[in-house]
């Protein structure tokens, strides 16, 4: 699977301002994962869940089928809604790694109910919601970021990191560059926010992104504190 990477990043912008809908397959997927201490760490509200603050771990932030143009589908018509039941010895699992931090504090069943309409349902030709869900907590745990990022000297006490350096030891473990999202602290410093790691469409086996995201990080970034 291989694409002009500078066409891909160019169409990814364009598309990210237009999502579609279609019921082609997807031809990847963005497996995303958030850091909650740059979550919290910003002007805007958010609340721990119902349980509790999170534990001081990445925690799962979508799994978004995507096509190699770079534009993905949203909100597909689905004849397969999102049913609890079916998920419901997942719920311990999604708890702790699929947490919901928005306002109201909830038990994050909304969250899960959203993300299978808004991205699951556009890849249920591949995966039903059962394995939708199971594949991204099975990924979560083939590969700890938080850790390998220690493991690098990279760790989440307010200080500056490259970017690269944070590129580097997520590809040590997988194989594959990720892509970084940065958002704004509190002072308006960058800060290190999500990492996409692109997986097929089984949701098992990480790949080499088409195109890296450029989501605006600078060379050095902040790994904030949780």
């Amino acid at each position: 699977m291989k694409v002009n990477k500078s066409v891909f990043i160019a169409l990814l912008a364009i598309h990210s301002l237009s999502v579609v809908c279609a019921a082609r397959n997807p031809d990847f997927f963005y497996f995303i994962q958030q850091w909650p201490g740059s979550f919290f760490d910003t002007n805007q509200k958010h609340c721990y869940p119902t349980g509790g603050k999170p534990a001081a771990d990445f925690v799962i932030a979508g799994l978004q089928p995507y096509y190699i143009d770079g534009s993905f589908p949203s909100n597909c018509t689905t004849n397969a809604p999102y049913n609890q039941s079916k998920i419901i010895h997942l719920i311990s699992r999604m708890k702790k790694s699929w947490p919901s931090l928005s306002c109201p504090s909830n038990n994050g069943f909304s969250l899960w109910s959203r993300e299978w309409k808004q991205h699951g349902a556009c890849s249920e030709s591949v995966l039903d919601q059962h394995s939708y869900f199971k594949s991204a907590l099975n990924l979560k745990y083939k590969v700890n970021l938080l850790q390998k990022l220690r493991d690098a000297g990279i760790k989440p006490d307010g200080k500056l990191y490259s970017t690269d350096s944070v590129m580097e030891a997520i590809r040590a473990e997988t194989g594959y560059y990720p892509g970084v999202k940065c958002n704004s602290d509190k002072s308006g410093k960058l800060q290190l926010h999500q990492i996409y790691i692109c997986v097929d469409t089984s949701a098992t086996r990480f790949i080499e992104c088409p195109g890296l995201p450029n989501f605006g990080c600078t060379s050095n970034i902040k790994f904030a504190a949780f």
